[in-house]
């Protein structure tokens, strides 16, 4: 029975250390925004009663069409960076929330920033150059996930 206990806590505390680098907040993956719709510019909070967890997270969709396109390539349309602010991790090496409303899909991958009390980080993101930004976000991203682990 012990070898049981064991596997089951190393399984729920690699679950736990995973769900820790995406941003959970109101339990899904986006805040519950749906990630397909994002692929369409349009940022549409999605739908409780159509979910589907993919790797230990929920993500929530505004219609079955867009919950079968996610299915059929989860790893096209999950967010960047855990769904952090991607300016936040590029510039300040943080993970900082977003709002679900400021996003921006760059060759074909899903970025979620900050934007609230007059700080829109998109447009900063925008401002300062995403290719030089994409680079130092990725760089600083693969540093956390390491420190975590």
């Amino acid at each position: 029975m012990k070898p049981v206990i064991t596997l089951f806590a190393i399984l729920l505390f690699t679950i736990v250390q995973a769900q820790e680098n995406i941003n959970l907040k109101n339990g899904y993956a986006a805040e519950g925004y749906d990630v397909v719709a994002y692929f369409n510019n349009e940022a549409i909070k999605g739908d409780k009663n159509i979910t589907y967890t993919y790797k230990n997270v929920m993500y929530s969709f505004s219609s079955n069409e867009n919950l079968e396109a996610f299915k059929k390539n989860p790893e096209m349309y999950i967010p960047q960076y855990g769904g952090y602010c991607a300016y936040a991790i590029a510039v300040n090496n943080e993970k900082v929330s977003i709002n679900p409303k400021s996003f921006q899909i760059l060759d074909d991958k899903l970025y979620l920033f900050y934007d609230s009390w007059g700080v829109n980080t998109l447009e900063k993101w925008i401002d300062e150059g995403p290719e030089e930004l994409l680079k130092q976000a990725n760089s600083n991203w693969n540093n956390l996930l390491k420190k975590e682990n």
